[in-house]
């Protein structure tokens, strides 16, 4: 099982350092990135697709027990925690954490939990 793993969060003025932090990333980065960024919870995010064109890595909205791979960034979907598990993810809608739904913190603690 692969344990490289990043996870990283941010708040909305967070979003060019994301960006920058990704285009750094080699085109055979080896770990799976999992980011979350605080927002409204009825917006859209592009964050995604941006980081994607960036990096030239795959980046989306994981979904429910999805399983995690390597060279892969994965986004908290909006009014969503993303929660690793030893190769996969949970996708919740849970409790806001700190006033945030996506949280870092419910990412943070559920990746030291997991590896």
């Amino acid at each position: 099982m692969n344990h490289d793993i990043i996870v990283i969060g941010a708040s909305a003025g967070g979003l060019e350092v994301l960006l920058d932090i990704t285009a750094a990333l080699p085109a055979a980065f080896p770990a799976s990135l999992f980011v979350v960024l605080h927002t409204a919870p009825g917006w859209r995010s592009p964050l995604p697709e941006l980081l994607a064109h960036r990096s030239g890595l795959p980046a989306h909205h994981p979904l429910h027990d999805e399983k995690i791979l390597p060279g892969h960034i994965y986004v908290a979907p909006p009014d969503n925690h993303l929660l690793l598990r030893q190769g996969s993810m949970e996708v919740v809608r849970g409790p806001r954490e700190n006033g945030h739904r996506p949280a870092a913190d419910a990412l943070f603690r559920s990746a030291a939990a997991a590896y």
